[in-house]
């Protein structure tokens, strides 16, 4: 047998005992980013962020109270100081509280930039380190159960490449298990909570009913 033809058989064999791999292959699809999302911890963590949120919003709201009030003041100091009925020893002593005043909101408008700058740094590492601890949970859950149903392959399906392009074209819809795993993500979810729906649906009837 000569060479070529040796290599031909040996190219024809391999090619026979791959595509009898790849036909028992048992794969499987799952959307990454639909159990993120869907995920009631997620949901869970996120109201949580919005509430810290909304505190760092607050306290910047406090601080600016005092701010605004030496910005009134500034205002006030500079009409008196242009006012011609008002004597000049009137207008320095004027002129000394404007710089003091000055000075004061400078330095608390400094500090409260400087607070919420650490508060929201903060908070976006603490979110950064929530969705990571999430997402592994998830990744464990999904390992567990390629490795349960003996799965060889499993696809994210939300995938895309450097181009933007979807890494996986094509799936049918029996391969994907992405339904089976949210129920097991969210099988200790607590129970909705009635008073915030009935508020939801009642903020929704107010917008969709016209005033008398």
């Amino acid at each position: 047998m000569t060479l070529l033809k040796r290599f031909l058989t040996i190219a024809f064999a391999t090619s026979l005992i791959s595509g009898a791999s790849a036909q028992n292959l048992k794969v499987a699809t799952v959307d990454m980013q639909e159990l993120f999302k869907q995920y009631h911890l997620t949901n869970a963590a996120q109201e949580q962020i919005n509430v810290e949120r909304a505190k760092i919003n607050q306290l910047n709201e406090d601080r600016l109270v005092r701010i605004r009030e030496i910005e009134a003041n500034l205002e006030s100091f500079k009409k008196q100081v242009e006012d011609p009925s008002v004597n000049e020893s009137k207008k320095q002593s004027i002129a000394k509280d404007f710089k003091l005043q000055q000075q004061e909101g400078m330095q608390l408008d400094k500090e409260r930039r400087e607070f919420i700058q650490r508060r929201t740094e903060a908070l976006n590492q603490n979110m950064i380190e929530r969705m990571k601890s999430i997402l592994e949970d998830i990744r464990k859950l999904v390992e567990e159960k390629s490795k349960a149903d003996n799965y060889d392959l499993v696809l994210d399906k939300s995938g895309t490449s450097t181009s933007q392009v979807p890494v996986v074209l094509y799936s049918k819809d029996s391969m994907d298990i992405t339904a089976s795993l949210l129920k097991v993500l969210n099988k200790d979810a607590p129970a909705p909570d009635k008073k915030a729906d009935d508020k939801k649906t009642s903020d929704k009837d107010k917008k969709t009913t016209p005033n008398p």
